[in-house]
């Protein structure tokens, strides 16, 4: 879950192009990266409403984000579903 995505934050989507997500864009590298460390899924990018009093952003510190910026009415979740053969190499590990 992330509920800041910065992928996503500065992304305009023309009208035209609704359903373009930039988040499904990350959802590709973190594909990307499980397959090559050998753990090959399938990833989903999806939008998710935050509920109220779920999240809150922690006040001074670390605040990276431009102060022009409204808060954000969404967070990105990324599924994770890992194929049978990786469920099944886990499996032989535990034993």
């Amino acid at each position: 879950i992330d509920y800041e995505p910065i992928a996503s934050t500065f992304v305009s989507v023309p009208p035209d192009l609704g359903q373009l997500s930039a988040d499904a864009y990350v959802s590709g590298i973190i594909a990307g990266v499980l397959d090559g460390a050998g753990f090959s899924a399938r990833v989903t990018a999806h939008s998710v409403s935050v509920e109220e009093g779920e999240y809150t952003k922690q006040q001074g510190g670390n605040n990276t984000m431009p102060s022009g910026i409204p808060p954000r009415k969404d967070k990105a979740v990324f599924l994770v579903k890992f194929s049978p053969e990786v469920l099944s190499r886990d499996a032989a590990l535990e034993r």
